[in-house]
């Protein structure tokens, strides 16, 4: 059952992580935004439009990077140290 919880937050992370990005292509809400939130527009791409008119819009595909290697760094290490109490005691190897 951890597993199972374990892969759809992952899997959830990347989901957003590709929606932030510019590789997004699925419209699978309508116009409006999701939830009725107009800023959560169903072409992605939020990064680019945040930082659009700023001195880092160039950097927006790095940046991302960074970001998804930190936010999947944390959410490992979140993962470690609730699964470490389980591990110590087992010695099936």
């Amino acid at each position: 059952m951890r597993r199972i919880i374990t892969m759809a937050v992952a899997a959830f992370l990347a989901a957003v992580m590709f929606y932030l990005s510019r590789f997004w292509f699925l419209s699978l809400w309508p116009r409006s935004g999701l939830f009725g939130i107009e800023e959560l527009r169903p072409q992605g791409g939020l990064l680019a439009r945040w930082l659009r008119g700023t001195e880092a819009a160039q950097f927006e595909l790095i940046i991302w990077a960074i970001g998804c290697f930190l936010v999947l760094t944390f959410a490992q290490s979140i993962y470690d140290r609730l699964t470490a109490h389980n591990d110590a005691g087992d010695t099936n190897d």
